[in-house]
């Protein structure tokens, strides 16, 4: 018995993306477009009504922005993750849509590969970010880490605060090789934290780590 397919909802203003991107999408094995919105406000009723597990979010839209959507469609249906698809990948566009809860972001000059491995990745609970987007990211939570703080907030369950900046790491998407070229360590270092991050978590693989850190806030 096969899989059921993974279904997706397109959230675009522009009827020649929704429409291209439903022919682009119909052509991928085991995925299948359950419905398109041109705004925010109607991608979160047909989000309740079609439970689409991915959403394919522009940013730009009247009535309701793709990061208002995203942080609504994100606290009502834990189920169905957001992909940001989007022709802007600056500061202003990309933290807002992390922050609301996207664990996937694109610009509109990704091909059809980088839109299915995106899809099948975000289906799977994990993340996908477009490789610009990814070091912006990288480079603010590592600058972020950097800033001397007065008190440090308290970590859960006992994480320390390089677990935690791993965490971080993991969340947005890197393998451990990035990691420790990041955080200018060896591939054992980073192996370590994250065997360590596994057992204080009770995470039993990344996917779930992702999970934790966007729970407690961590991400």
């Amino acid at each position: 018995m096969s899989e059921a397919p993974i279904r997706v909802l397109i959230a675009d203003d522009q009827r020649v993306v929704r429409e291209g991107l439903s022919m682009l999408i119909g052509l991928i094995n085991d995925v299948e477009v359950v419905g398109t919105a041109s705004d925010g406000l109607e991608a979160i009723e047909l989000v309740r009504s079609a439970r689409p597990d991915v959403v394919l979010m522009d940013l730009r839209m009247p009535r309701m922005d793709g990061a208002q959507a995203t942080r609504q469609i994100r606290d009502a249906f834990a189920d169905t993750q957001v992909l940001v698809l989007t022709t802007y990948a600056d500061d202003e566009s990309l933290f807002p849509a992390l922050q609301a809860g996207a664990r996937g972001y694109l610009t509109k000059d990704a091909s059809a590969e980088e839109i299915e491995q995106a899809i099948r990745a975000l289906a799977a609970g994990r993340t996908h970010l477009d490789p610009s987007v990814q070091q912006r990211l990288v480079a603010a939570i590592v600058d972020a880490s950097n800033i001397p703080r007065a008190e440090s907030p308290e970590l859960p369950d006992g994480l320390t605060p390089r677990e935690a900046e791993v965490l971080k790491l993991i969340a947005a998407g890197l393998s451990n090789a990035e990691i420790a070229e990041a955080l200018v360590v060896s591939s054992a270092t980073v192996k370590t934290h994250v065997n360590r991050i596994f057992y204080k978590t009770g995470a039993r693989d990344r996917a779930q780590a992702v999970r934790y850190a966007y729970q407690h806030a961590i991400a």
